[in-house]
């Protein structure tokens, strides 16, 4: 056996097994090692395109001549009319199956493309996919028949997948008497050749056997290996469908017997064996009703597509199990159902390979970190009330303990923490795993920092919206790569500064959080004046200013080495520093999302360097854009680590990735955020991997909203951050929580979450009575004054400087 694979020899044997017990736990085993405990399926439509074909498969009630009064084909506004039903609700994919080329044979096929304004079934399929793939966002699959690799290439810039399944490779069912007689496209040669051609061309692709149509075990597994050899050439193949006959009324093989369970689970498990442990096997659950714990126990990890709105018009006696009821039946396997695309996870991580750029952006938008789809409609800054989400249905609890989890959880409370690998595997946690990371995380926040969580009362001062650099995920930022999003060049004066500032105190701030763009006439006397400022007009202001390529910019231009630059600033009457701009701990992602920052030796250096010149810090990451779960655990590990030598960190803060008016989602280069599993996942596990060396997480009303605060209030978080006053950042991306969350709002989403309000200092002190006697009875906000920005900076310019 090699890749935990069988040779074609050992393959061929297994025609002759009958122990079907033992092949079934020899197939499960291949399977969780290659796809764990979930188990996937797609929300998707129907759109049965054209039921006219030229073959006369003898099982077949799909497939039909002309019928009087009938149209050939679906119009246009048929075709979008399911598409959008199943927008709303909640479908990812789009399973286009027709009739292969009934133009050939019939007259009526051939007019009606012609008024449609096409000349063959491909050329009108390719015009719809294309549709429904830009006007309502589903993913098209295309099951087109027979091709060659022209078409399948002409189809790979409309679709996310494409697919023919083989059925046999078995000639002798192709021969009179047999069920594929008379239908030229189902010739073994014809299908593997289209199986062959899509793999030249690129294209992801689903193919399978049909069961139980008269052909032997052996040539089961002969079609088996006929795909498997294919696979290894291409690497194309991105599930397998192990299909059970059944007989339909009407057909010359209503009579036939229709496969057994017993048959079914015998080739499930061969498949497995066969394929090996990465190869996503597929069995329909509506064909099998009564056997899907069997099925998931014989080795499958899929059940294919399902529909809330459409039928199975191949099978339309068989109608598609509720999730509800799936989710049920895999969760009595000791399986986690989940959500995915018409296209599988190594394909969206390859997408440049194998997916069309326009198809790949369309990906991105539905993938979660992992490639799977996300849960819900739910979207990081939507606002909640505008929002349609199509809940994910609640998962059924699993029976009895999960060691591997219960022992990460267990290291974690005992302060070791997770290594890389475990904390990926709490990333992947799904349906009751997830609820159990929730948790574990939720009572060891109790147990370290008891029951009160805590806010403070601050104001955002984001003196310039300037920036010289170029990161991806920023509309902040105004500089030459992004004129055209939110708002105009600006700078701040010192008189505004110190107006805010004022404003600040009399409405109960103890700390303003000051950053800015890095405007390229910045010197670090600019940074120096903006601290004075504040100090000068609140002398009792704690200033929490300046993230590390503030710091290290400012530095570079005095000509300071950065611990110098740092005591100069902590001189003037900084407090203490965000740790943004970490954004993700890894080069790999910072070469895609912001290529000029400061990469992740630099970050750590520097905020390294400000908490031993005794200045505190915040942790951040700023996750759900082209990141993974291994570049969620290196960041995690990372901040462990610094944490552990400096112990200058005072809370790690999830800020989950705005996708909206970021440049490079704009570009189709980004997923459009975290799911909402991810982005309490993230509460959780950093509570579970940073204990005990960062005692607070905190949430992110920006981001969450009330709604998800009070969620990961549940999952591991003790924190709600500040009341801000001003949040322009997270606004210019496209977030629609708001400028400022009062004290009474945040002390009513703490309640909701039946916990205990504390109004505290950047520090994490109490807050001064006055100060909290202030911010319940704050008045309203004067408008703000942005001054335009110029190419010379108001304050230290660095060309002044510099003469």
């Amino acid at each position: 056996m090699a890749d935990g694979r069988l040779d074609d020899d050992a393959a061929l044997a297994l025609a002759e097994a009958t122990d079907l017990g033992g092949l079934m736990m020899q197939a499960a085993r291949l399977r969780d090692a290659g796809f764990g405990g979930t188990v996937t399926v797609s929300r998707k439509v129907f759109i049965p395109l054209t039921q006219l074909c030229r073959d006369v498969c003898h099982y077949c009630t799909f497939a039909h001549p002309p019928r009087k009064g009938q149209r050939a084909f679906l119009t246009p506004d048929e075709v979008l009319d399911i598409a959008r039903a199943g927008a709303r609700m909640g479908c990812d994919e789009a399973l286009f199956t027709l009739g292969d080329k009934p133009e050939l044979r019939y007259a009526v096929a051939r007019d009606e493309l012609a008024a449609l304004g096409h000349d063959s079934t491909l050329s009108y399929l390719r015009a719809m996919a294309g549709r429904v793939l830009e006007e309502t966002g589903l993913l098209p699959h295309l099951n087109a028949g027979v091709m060659a690799e022209a078409d399948l290439a002409g189809l790979r810039a409309v679709s996310a997948s494409q697919g023919l399944m083989i059925e046999t490779t078995a000639e002798r069912l192709s021969a009179r008497g047999g069920p594929h007689f008379g239908s030229p496209d189902k010739l073994p040669a014809a299908r593997l050749a289209t199986l062959e051609a899509a793999g030249r061309a690129r294209v992801p692709f689903t193919t399978g056997l049909l069961i139980g149509i008269g052909e032997t075990h052996r040539e089961r597994i002969e079609a088996l290996l006929a795909i498997r050899a294919s696979h290894a050439r291409h690497g194309h193949v991105q599930e397998v469908i192990i299909q059970n006959f059944r007989a339909k009324s009407g057909t010359r093989m209503a009579t036939a017997s229709e496969p057994s369970l017993e048959e079914h689970l015998w080739t499930v498990a061969v498949a497995r064996l066969v394929l090996g442990p990465g190869m996503p096997i597929q069995a329909p659950p509506n064909l099998q009703p009564d056997g899907l714990k069997a099925l998931i126990d014989a080795g499958i990890n899929d059940w294919g597509g399902v529909s809330p709105v459409t039928p199975d018009h191949v099978n339309p006696e068989a109608p598609w199990p509720a999730l509800a009821v799936l989710g049920a039946a895999t969760a009595r396997a000791g399986k986690v159902l989940a959500p995915r695309l018409a296209v599988y996870p190594r394909y969206i991580g390859a997408r440049a390979t194998w997916l069309d750029a326009r198809v790949a952006a369309r990906t991105l938008r539905r993938a979660d970190a992992a490639g799977l789809a996300h849960e819900s409609g739910w979207r990081v800054g939507m606002a909640e009330a505008s929002t349609v989400v199509r809940e994910w249905p609640a998962a059924p609890a699993l029976a009895g303990p999960d060691s591997g989890l219960d022992a990460l959880v267990d290291r974690a409370f005992r302060g070791r923490g997770p290594d890389e690998a475990g904390i990926v595997q709490l990333f992947e946690a799904r349906g009751d795993r997830a609820r159990r990371v929730f948790a574990a995380a939720d009572a060891l926040r109790r147990e370290t920092v008891g029951d009160t969580v805590s806010y403070v009362v601050t104001r955002n001062i984001n003196y310039t919206n300037v920036c010289a650099y170029r990161c991806g995920f920023c509309a902040f930022s105004k500089g030459r790569q992004n004129q055209h999003l939110r708002g105009r060049p600006y700078e701040l004066d010192l008189g505004e500064i110190q107006r805010r500032t004022r404003e600040a105190w009399a409405r109960g701030a103890t700390e303003v959080c000051m950053q800015g763009g890095i405007h390229p006439d910045f010197s670090g006397e600019t940074y120096l004046a903006i601290v004075r400022a504040v100090k000068q007009a609140e002398p009792h202001m704690h200033v929490h200013a300046f993230s590390a390529l503030e710091v290290r910019h400012g530095a570079a231009t005095l000509g300071l080495k950065v611990p110098e630059f740092l005591l100069r600033l902590k001189e003037a009457g900084l407090g203490s520093l965000p740790g943004t701009a970490a954004e993700i701990l890894d080069d790999e992602v910072r070469a895609l999302i912001c290529p000029d920052k400061l990469n992740t030796q630099e970050w750590l250096e520097t905020v390294g360097d400000a908490h031993r010149a005794g200045l505190r810090t915040t942790s951040t990451i700023m996750f759900g854009h082209v990141d993974s779960y291994t570049h969620w655990a290196r960041h995690l590990l990372r901040l462990r680590h610094l944490q552990s030598e400096t112990g200058g960190i005072t809370e790690f803060v999830p800020l989950p990735f705005l996708h909206m008016e970021a440049p490079l989602y704009l570009k189709g280069g980004t997923r459009q955020g975290p799911s909402r599993r991810e982005a309490l996942l993230m509460h959780a596990v950093g509570r579970l991997a940073l204990h005990p060396l960062i005692p607070n997480i905190q949430a992110s009303w920006v981001k969450l909203g009330e709604g998800g605060i009070v969620d990961a209030l549940k999952a591991g978080a003790n924190d709600i951050g500040g009341t801000l006053m001003d949040e322009s950042i997270s606004r210019a991306a496209g977030g629609s929580h708001g400028q400022e969350y009062p004290p009474d709002r945040m002390e009513a989403s703490i309640r909701a979450a039946g916990r205990l309000a504390r109004q505290r200092t950047t520090l994490y002190e109490d807050a001064p009575s006055r100060q909290k006697q202030r911010s319940y009875a704050a008045e309203a906000l004067t408008p703000r004054v942005e001054p335009s920005a110029g190419k010379r900076a108001k304050l230290g310019s660095l060309r002044a400087l510099r003469g």
